[in-house]
């Protein structure tokens, strides 16, 4: 059980768990920007919301072709929302970062005077405070 326990509480299994559970919210939030937003919008262009009422028939046998469209109609507007919402913007963000114009900061403000100092600073040299730091984990 110790064994069990100390897996559990790796960082990779938290953070495998966090981004599953992440994973799914950011997945409904796709599929109602889709189902709500974009699929009227292209009813309203289309004329037709729904696709799943499209088939032809061969010797007595139905090929809905219509719930295939509906499905990749879905894919391709997920898809598309996926990579204009997090991936192209994520991308821009690393390149900027990359080039050096996004730079981690060096100085913060002293809590009492509002001065700039040092981030690794223990004492602001204008007011001679102790700067507090929360507890690491």
């Amino acid at each position: 059980m110790k064994g069990f326990r100390a897996f559990l509480f790796r960082g990779n299994v938290i953070d495998l768990a966090v981004a599953v559970v992440i994973g799914a919210a950011f997945g409904a939030v796709v599929a109602a920007l889709v189902k709500d937003l974009l699929t009227p919008l292209i009813a309203a262009i289309v004329g037709k919301p729904d696709f799943s009422a499209l088939y032809f028939e061969i010797n007595g046998s139905r090929f809905l072709y219509g719930e295939f469209f509906n499905a990749l109609l879905a894919f391709v507007l997920v898809s598309a929302a996926v990579y204009y919402v997090v991936v192209l913007p994520m991308g821009m963000y690393m390149e900027r970062r990359r080039r050096g114009e996004l730079k981690e900061p060096t100085t913060m403000q002293c809590p009492e005077c509002l001065s700039d100092i040092p981030i690794g600073a223990r004492r602001c040299s204008q007011c001679t405070s102790v700067i507090s730091r929360p507890v690491a984990a």
